[in-house]
């Protein structure tokens, strides 16, 4: 099994675990996700901006592994809180996954990468 094998939901059980016994459960706490997860999606831009050199000022101060990480950091910011809106938040995933495939007609997607 390769590294991009490894199913990430373990990890993001334990991590949504981990801040529910440091911050709770409260609605600020679902709001304060929520909120990291527009943060998150900032950095994401700030970081190509960076990598574009749009801003003269500064030049170019981030490279495209710099966005890809930011962009992982919103993928895990959203997994951790979707796991408060449902009880199988893999099965929710993997079901929307499935209808946004089914839409644009990617029917044989799991036959295709093997």
């Amino acid at each position: 099994m390769s590294r991009s094998d490894i199913d990430p939901w373990p990890t993001i059980t334990a991590l949504t675990a981990w801040l529910d016994g440091s911050n709770g459960g409260s609605e600020h706490e679902t709001a304060m996700r929520l909120m990291k997860l527009a943060e998150e999606t900032g950095e994401v831009m700030q970081a190509y901006i960076g990598m574009t050199g749009q801003n003269p000022r500064k030049g170019v101060t981030h490279t495209a592994t710099d966005v890809a990480d930011e962009l992982c950091d919103v993928i895990v910011t959203a997994m951790v809180a979707l796991c408060r809106f449902t009880d199988d938040p893999n099965a929710h995933f993997a079901g929307k996954l499935r209808r946004i495939a089914d839409r644009v007609n990617l029917t044989d997607v799991e036959n295709a990468s093997g």
